[in-house]
């Protein structure tokens, strides 16, 4: 039994040792904050400029700084595979603290299934966090000759939908929407950035699929409208006579695809440094990208961007990003079956 004088020994040492976790704690963080001072921090984007992704980043960039006393953050385009590039760049980069970037989710489709060219993995990356939780459309132009998603669904003709490229999130889910929804949809690859929108108002293409946030400004526009929505529900003003894919009605199998689908939608506009990062600097990261995006001017300007904010951060990312990776084998297997990357 401890008697008053041994539980008072155990007390003052349980206190002394917190103070000297305390201490260290804060020596150790203003030490990798100062790092930062005189740096520049390379802001890698897997895609080209102009687009939802290119926007959040330089947005983010422009507030970083404040957070990184006496750095600089630039933005470096790296487009190409369908955001593979960009993802390939940021993973072989030295895990410094000086390289950041952020890549289309839709890469967890191309690592489940194994996609040729990929050389990361997901997993390991060092999580800062992300910006949003994505409310997806299915959208059409002005001049389409759908006027609801159910035309589309009984449309006879293959329907051609531009993607970035072969691989990436609007590429890979128009196959698994085309599938799940059972509705002719054909990816046409080679449209990164805008530039699925001037194909939209240029007519080459009918509709597409992406993030209501990057495509909001053609909808506000009245060059197109937005016929299903997917991913979040947490209501965004303008989308609420549109049908969201919950409510259309699925085999089993479908069900599962749209459940996948609407879950990795969630995890919208990440960011990550590369694998390996110095456990004090990628704290510093994520704290910083914490405040950059907590901070009233930022949220003030994203609201003038048209740009939605549901932001999260470090290993509650990482928790997210893992439990997409990691499927059901029967999600596995008809991934594979779904998406072809030889088309």
């Amino acid at each position: 039994m401890k008697t008053k004088e041994s539980r008072s020994f155990l007390a003052i040492g349980v206190f002394l040792f917190l103070s000297f976790v305390a201490a260290f704690t804060a020596v150790a963080a203003p030490a990798d904050l100062d790092f930062y001072k005189g740096k520049t921090v390379t802001y890698i984007v897997a895609t080209k400029t102009g687009g939802g992704y290119d926007t959040y980043a330089r947005l983010i960039a422009k507030y970083l700084p404040k957070y990184l006393p006496g750095s600089k953050v630039i933005v470096k385009n790296v487009p190409g595979a369908g955001h593979i590039i960009g993802a390939n760049t940021l993973y072989q980069a030295a895990p410094d603290g000086l390289t950041i970037g952020t890549f289309n989710t839709g890469l967890i489709y191309a690592q489940i299934v194994g996609q040729e060219g990929i050389q990361f993995d997901l997993n390991k990356f060092s999580w800062i966090g992300k910006a949003n939780s994505e409310t997806r459309v299915v959208l059409v132009g002005a001049k389409a000759p759908f006027k609801t998603f159910k035309d589309m669904m009984d449309s006879k003709e293959p329907i051609k939908m531009p993607s970035s490229g072969v691989g990436s999130q609007d590429h890979n889910e128009t196959m698994i929407l085309a599938n799940a929804l059972q509705v002719k949809f054909n990816p046409i690859p080679g449209y990164p950035g805008s530039e699925a929108e001037m194909a939209i108002l240029r007519g080459e293409v009918p509709a597409m699929l992406g993030s209501y946030t990057g495509l909001s400004g053609i909808i506000a526009a009245k060059d197109a409208r937005a016929v299903l929505q997917y991913g979040s529900e947490h209501g965004i003003p303008g989308l609420e006579n549109v049908p969201h894919i919950n409510s259309i009605k699925v085999t089993p199998a479908g069900a599962s695809m749209v459940k996948m689908v609407n879950a990795i939608d969630m995890i919208g506009r990440l960011t990550a440094a590369p694998p390996g990062m110095p456990a004090g600097r990628l704290q510093v990261l994520r704290q910083a990208y914490k405040q950059a995006l907590t901070d009233p001017e930022l949220i003030k300007d994203a609201k003038k961007y048209r740009l939605d904010l549901d932001p999260a951060f470090g290993e509650d990312v990482q928790k997210l990003v893992s439990e997409g990776i990691n499927q059901p084998p029967e999600n596995l297997k008809l991934l594979k079956e779904i998406i072809k990357f030889s088309e």
